[in-house]
């Protein structure tokens, strides 16, 4: 048994931890065999998302000591054993458990490991295995800039392939013709 000293240690870490980040994922890989674990750990290190098993406890007493964030709707999630997924990227321990269940197929009437207890990103909430799908399609900060970067540019990049091609010439034509009647 820990002691109060090491629990408190080990809140303080958690603390740290979960303040770094703005993604975390709580999962159940309880099932996994000490192989596929192995697997999970190093899909996680290739793929920058730090994962750690966890006292549901500890991790509750980490979220509650967090002040200027509400973990709350996270606390149900807590039963049975947690491994936390700490991730930059939203939709990174999505893809990852999406790709580990592929390469490791539960058998038929078996839940899929590892399964999603509830994901918090960016302050929102997500509760349930069924979230997978969604999480892994969800667009990260620098692919949504690229994105509405692209659609500023798209009407600049119109005119002037207008300008450049032979409707140039007609547009020139019409600018030409305004510039006289103004005159």
């Amino acid at each position: 048994m820990a002691t109060r000293i090491q629990k408190d240690e080990v809140i303080a870490e958690l603390v740290s931890e979960i303040k770094a980040t703005h993604v975390l994922y709580l999962t159940d890989a309880s099932a996994l065999n000490a192989e596929a674990t192995s697997q999970l750990r190093r899909a996680c290190t290739t793929q920058g998302i730090r994962m750690r098993v966890v006292k549901n406890t500890l991790l509750q007493k980490a979220m509650e000591r967090i002040e200027d964030k509400d973990y709350s709707a996270l606390f149900p999630t807590l039963a049975g054993q947690t491994a936390v997924m700490f991730a930059d990227k939203g939709n990174a321990p999505a893809k990852l458990i999406q790709d580990f269940r592929k390469k490791h197929p539960a058998p038929k009437d078996v839940v899929p490991k590892p399964q999603l207890k509830s994901a918090w990103i960016d302050e929102a909430v997500f509760i349930g295995d069924d979230q997978i799908a969604m999480l892994a399609n969800l667009k990260g900060k620098e692919e949504l800039i690229g994105d509405i970067i692209a659609l500023l540019q798209s009407p600049i990049k119109n005119v002037i392939g207008g300008l450049q091609g032979s409707g140039g010439q007609k547009i020139a034509g019409l600018v030409k013709a305004l510039e006289e009647r103004a005159a």
